[in-house]
């Protein structure tokens, strides 16, 4: 057996502290299984405002009481606290980094009032990454390996590289990278660099267009960089677009960039045990689901029929998740024998087309703009076609989720989506659903047909429901890869034997 490792993973989001997208799941969740595994992994994040300290448990941390940190010309004082994620399993132990000033706000990144970002988003997240090395060093928890996530924890691996290489104490620590969604890099004005107080030499290697860019700056000073789905890895090297201008920076590191999927929660995600749902059910009792879809169709005030599916979306309202192709066909998707059910929040427009077409067709359509926990498990439970035409997709869970309900996903083949949903072959009965690849509205109205087509064959569907209810997307497997990365870091390179003549 290899020697357990000393993990710290990084992250601004975790559930159930704070939330707004998939990271925090994946910061839930990966840590957990990583543990499962036999590692020692602990986790760190910002100490935002919201987060209630008598809820969580939140403890002070003598050592970690006083945490002096410069930011700019200014010196800012922090402290650290600590509690715990409780899984099933284990129970992972978090550490908050706290400052009144930078985090005690009612929101992550945004203002909620202003819906902008904060302007000092970048003293915030250099205030973090640097108080995360001292707040080691008070602890006197040295890690083998520090798993940094997205921009805002990514100049760890710089200042390991740069302020701290001197220091004994991080002696061969080594530094992971995952990128959830490299449209967000966390790029500043140039003053934000002497903000950081790395070294000015290395400005001219890190800049981009001119500006400070977090993210750009990780990917060239981390030892590994990973993202969250193989066809990802290979979409953002490969085309500058999908690479957000970031491919040429990629293509560098190539040999040190590696596609791991995400995984998903089966304790919370699945039909068997899921505690939002009326009717659990299973592959071997898959008749229950549509006493989930009876549930469903009454919440939105739709009348049931078993020979109409039920298209759902659950998703961010944003042209990145494919809704204007939604727009571009959205009328003629209703001439289709369908209902339609949509639960998200995002660009006005389109929270307001969805509106709209809810007044339009009525009879047809649901809508509930926001978010809901529990309205996103049961659409999961109740719906009988999952439609995610994304433009781009890291990784994606909701397919994953739909596949684990018995519910087809119909998806754009492209990152994630690629990876975990195979076309459905009628003829010899395999896959798991239906994709199509160029990003066209008429595009994804074919897909749409050919599913539509085949819900008719009652027999056929019934199949490709448990094609996709049989699928194992549970985060071990994407632990176990995450742990082959980590011990391949810590593994000294073999030098070259030299052989002296005789």
């Amino acid at each position: 057996m290899t020697q357990p490792l000393n993990i710290l993973f990084l992250s601004s989001e975790v559930v159930p502290f704070a939330k707004t997208g998939g990271l925090a799941d994946v910061s839930f969740a990966l840590p957990q299984a990583i543990k499962e595994l036999g590692h020692e992994i602990r986790v760190m994040m910002p100490k935002y405002g919201f987060i209630s300290e008598r809820k969580f448990g939140i403890h002070e941390i003598v050592r970690l009481r006083e945490i002096d940190i410069p930011v700019g010309d200014k010196l800012q004082r922090g402290s650290a606290k600590a509690s715990f994620i409780v899984g099933q399993k284990v129970k992972v132990q978090v550490y908050f980094l706290e400052n009144e000033f930078y985090y005690n706000r009612d929101g992550l990144y945004v203002d909620s009032k202003t819906k902008k970002d904060y302007s000092d988003n970048d003293e915030r997240f250099i205030f973090f990454c640097k108080g995360v090395l001292e707040s080691l060093k008070k602890l006197g928890w040295r890690p083998d390996i520090i798993h940094c996530n997205d921009w805002q924890t990514a100049l760890v691996p710089v200042y390991l590289k740069t302020l701290y290489k001197n220091e004994p104490f991080f002696n061969g620590v080594k530094t992971v990278l995952t990128i959830h969604n490299i449209g967000y890099q966390g790029i500043f004005g140039k003053e934000s660099f002497y903000k950081s107080g790395l070294p000015d030499e290395i400005f001219r290697e890190i800049e981009h267009n001119g500006n400070f860019n977090f993210l750009k700056a990780g990917i060239l000073y981390s030892d590994v960089i990973t993202t969250v789905s193989p066809t990802y890895a290979k979409e953002i090297i490969s085309d500058d677009e999908l690479g957000a201008g970031l491919s040429a920076t990629l293509k560098k590191r190539r040999k040190d960039v590696y596609g791991i999927l995400n995984g998903v929660d089966y304790s919370v995600w699945s039909p068997e045990n899921d505690k939002y749902i009326p009717v659990p059910y299973s592959i071997q009792t898959i008749e229950t689901k549509y006493e989930n879809k009876k549930a469903l169709l009454k919440h939105f005030g739709l009348e049931y029929n078993e020979e109409i599916p039920v298209v759902a979306q659950i998703s961010r309202l944003a042209e990145q998740k494919g809704f204007d192709l939604i727009a571009e066909v959205i009328d003629e998707m209703m001439k289709l024998d369908i209902q339609y059910i949509v639960l998200g929040t995002g660009d006005p427009k389109y929270e307001e087309m969805l509106e709209k077409i809810k007044r339009k067709y009525p009879k047809k359509v649901g809508v509930h703009i926001g978010f809901s926990e529990e309205l996103a498990h049961l659409i999961e439970a109740g719906a009988d076609i999952f439609l995610m035409p994304s433009r781009y997709e890291p990784c994606g869970l909701n397919q994953m989720y739909s596949l684990r309900y018995g519910t087809v996903p119909v998806v754009r083949k492209t990152g994630g989506l690629a990876d975990t949903v195979e076309e459905f072959n009628s003829k010899t009965g395999r896959g798991t659903g239906f994709l199509f690849e160029k990003y066209s509205g008429q595009d994804l109205l074919k897909a749409l047909k050919k599913a539509l087509s085949t819900y008719k064959i009652r027999k056929v569907w019934l199949k490709l429901m448990k094609n996709g209810m049989t699928k194992d997307f549970s985060w071990t497997t994407s632990a176990k890869k995450y742990v082959e990365l980590y011990q391949k870091l810590m593994t000294p390179q073999k030098k070259a034997r030299t052989v002296k003549a005789k």
